[in-house]
Parts: C-alpha cells; sequence; structure tokens
C-alpha cells in the first residue's frame, strides 16, 4: 500500500458524534448523509473550493472501537464563517494510505471498504480520517470514493 503525504486543508460541515459499536455508525451517518442531501448543505457554506463531499471522521476517543465525530461537508478556502448549526475543522498535513470503494456507494461499498481497513495491519493515527466523493461518485450506485487512512 502506497503511502501519500497530504497537505493540510479545512472543512465546513454538518456533524455527528457516534460509535461503530452495535452497527450505531451506520444509523447515524446515514441519517447525517439524508440531512445533508435534503437541506442542500453546499448552499450553506461559504467559501466552498468545489463541489467535492468529503466524509471526514475525527476526535477519535482511542481508536474505531470507539465513539469519533463524522462530518460531511466541503473543503474550504478559510473557516472564518462556520454558518449556525455547522462546524469547522482543519485536517493537518498529514501521512495517509489510500483505498478506494468502488460499487454502489448508497448500499455497502464504502462500508465493506472499511471492513478492509479495520482488518488490516496499518499502523493508524486516528487523527483524521476521510472519504472524497468526486467527480466518480457523481452515479453512486455505480460510483467510486477514496478512502484516506491516517498512518504513522
Amino acid at each position: 500500500m502506497k503511502k501519500h503525504q497530504l497537505s493540510a486543508f479545512q472543512v465546513i460541515g454538518i456533524s455527528v458524534r457516534t460509535t461503530n459499536e452495535n452497527g450505531q455508525a451506520k444509523k447515524d451517518i446515514g441519517n447525517l448523509w439524508s440531512e445533508f442531501m435534503s437541506k442542500n448543505i453546499v448552499t450553506k457554506i461559504p467559501n466552498v473550493l468545489d463541489e467535492t463531499i468529503y466524509a471526514v471522521y475525527t476526535d477519535y476517543d482511542k481508536d474505531h472501537t470507539k465513539p469519533y465525530t463524522t462530518i460531511l461537508g466541503y473543503k474550504v478556502w478559510s473557516l472564518d464563517t462556520i454558518p449556525e448549526g455547522m462546524v469547522g475543522k482543519e485536517i493537518e498535513p498529514a501521512t495517509y494510505t489510500k483505498f478506494t470503494a468502488k460499487g454502489d456507494l448508497t448500499d455497502n461499498a464504502v462500508k465493506d471498504e472499511w471492513d478492509k481497513i479495520w482488518n488490516t495491519d496499518l499502523n493508524r493515527t486516528y487523527i483524521s480520517d476521510f472519504e472524497v466523493y468526486g467527480k466518480k461518485a457523481i452515479d453512486p450506485t455505480h460510483g467510486e470514493a477514496d478512502i484516506y487512512i491516517g498512518v504513522k
């Protein structure tokens, strides 16, 4: 697996605190996606750089088995103005290993890729991980999403 050194970037979006225990994250993150799409969040975020959606996993209590925060949003050029009810996060420069989920992104393609990640022996940082939904995810039922896992 190839490592990628990525620069810092900033995201604004909506968030939820969740856990993978008892399937809670699937429910919470599914609800977050529903809210994100139904409220057309992109129109409410200032300073958006492009229409690529980011799903950021951060503020881990320990590892993927403990609570963490998920943010759905967009990359922005400034965190100076964060709309009410939203959060802003700066993702620090770091080293990542990239995975790609392919198939029906609205069903289990992303979850299946995470299952593989959780069963690898990556030396993870548990600072920030993220999914990128760009041009290859325009048709989410036959799409691709890149998943970046922070590693040491």
